[in-house]
C-alpha cells in the first residue's frame, strides 16, 4: 500500500528523512480493525518524528500520521482516535506513528474501540483535522482550563493548528477571546475568527481566566501578566523555546495554576464532534494536498507559513 513514512531520522533535516512508497499491508492483532483512510492531516508531531523525537531507530520504517477519517470494515464512516494504551511508555499511552504505524497510508490498523462515528454533516477532510490538534485544544480549554468558569481567554501564537482551534472553540463557547501573532496578516485572520487580535506582549484590556500556551519561553511572562487571580495557564508545547522564566512571586500571589496538557480522551473527542456539529463550526484548514503530493504538504508545514491545518485527501 502507499504510505508516507520515516525511513531514517534526521534531527537537522526532517524533510530528508521522509519517504513515500509502498509498505506492507497492516496486520491487525486481535481486537483491532483496518480502516480505509479517506483523509488525514499533518501535525508538528510528524516533523518531530522525522527528527527522531520519540521515534528510535529500531522502530523504523514507521508510517507517519496521527489523524484520519475513513471507512471501517462494515462500511461505516468513522473518525480515528489516535491514542493507544502503552504500558511501556512513561505516559501510559502512545500515539499512532510512535509505536504503531500511523495514518498517512491507504489503510491503518487501530483498536476497534478507537473508532467513532463521523457525523453526517462533517466532511472527511474536516473530520481528519480534529483528533490531535482540535482534541488537544478542547482538552486544554474544557478539562484542564475549566473554561466554563472563565469569561475571557488568551491564546498565544495563534496560527498553528492547536492555537487556531482554541480560538474557534473558545468563541463558540461564548468567551471573549484574545489571540497574539507576530504576523499582521495572521492577526487579520484571527480577528475574522471572532477574537481580538493583538501583537505579542501587548497589554490586554482585561485579565483572563484561561491562557492557552504553546509557544513557551518568548510568551510565558506575558501569559502570567495577563492572568487574573486563580487563572489557569495551560501548556501543550514550547515551539519558541522550552526554558521559560517563571516569576514564582506572581504564581503564589495570584494563585495561578500552571497545567501541562497532552491530547485528550476518546469521550472528549466524541464531545468535540458533537460541539462542532451543534455550533456549526469547522476546522480552519490552511491547505489541502492530494496524497500524491504529501511531500509538498510536509514542506509547507515545515516552512512555518501556515494558518490552521494542513489536510491530506487520500483519494487524489
Amino acid at each position: 500500500m502507499r504510505a508516507a513514512y520515516a525511513s531514517v531520522t534526521k534531527p537537522d533535516d526532517p524533510l530528508a528523512a521522509l519517504a513515500v512508497g509502498d509498505l506492507p499491508e497492516p496486520s491487525p492483532p486481535e481486537g483491532w480493525v483496518t480502516v480505509e483512510v479517506r483523509a488525514s492531516s499533518l501535525n508538528h508531531h510528524d516533523l518531530f518524528s522525522l527528527r527522531g523525537v520519540g521515534l528510535p531507530a529500531d522502530r523504523l520504517p514507521m508510517v507517519l500520521g496521527c489523524d484520519a477519517s475513513g471507512i471501517d470494515p462494515d462500511g461505516n464512516e468513522v473518525v480515528v482516535y489516535p491514542v493507544v494504551p502503552d504500558p511501556a511508555d512513561p505516559r501510559g499511552f502512545s500515539l499512532l506513528s510512535e509505536r504503531h504505524p500511523g495514518t498517512l497510508a491507504e489503510r491503518v490498523a487501530v483498536p476497534a474501540e478507537n473508532l467513532l462515528a463521523k457525523p453526517a454533516g462533517l466532511s472527511f477532510l474536516d473530520a481528519a483535522c480534529l483528533p490531535t490538534a482540535w482534541l488537544t485544544a478542547y482538552h486544554m480549554l474544557v478539562t484542564r482550563g475549566r473554561v466554563a468558569d472563565a469569561d475571557a481567554v488568551l491564546v498565544q501564537g495563534a496560527g498553528g493548528g492547536v492555537a487556531t482551534a482554541a480560538v474557534v472553540l473558545a468563541v463558540a463557547l461564548g468567551k471573549r477571546v484574545y489571540a497574539t501573532s507576530r504576523d499582521a496578516t495572521k492577526r487579520e485572520r484571527i480577528a475574522a475568527l471572532g477574537a481580538v487580535a493583538v501583537e505579542p506582549g501587548a497589554r490586554l484590556p482585561e485579565r483572563v481566566g484561561v491562557v492557552i500556551e504553546s509557544v513557551g519561553a518568548p510568551t510565558f511572562e506575558h501569559s502570567m501578566k495577563c492572568a487574573e487571580p486563580q487563572a489557569r495557564i495551560v501548556v501543550c508545547g514550547a515551539t519558541g523555546g522550552h526554558l521559560a522564566t517563571v516569576d514564582l512571586r506572581r504564581v503564589f500571589a495570584m494563585r495561578l495554576d500552571i497545567l501541562g496538557s497532552t491530547m485528550g480522551s476518546r469521550d472528549e473527542l466524541a464531545a468535540l464532534l458533537d460541539l462542532v456539529v451543534q455550533h456549526n463550526v469547522r476546522p480552519v484548514i490552511d491547505s489541502t494536498y492530494g496524497f500524491s503530493a504529501v511531500a509538498d504538504a510536509f514542506a509547507h508545514l515545515h516552512s512555518g507559513d501556515v494558518f490552521g491545518k494542513v489536510a491530506i485527501d487520500h483519494l487524489h
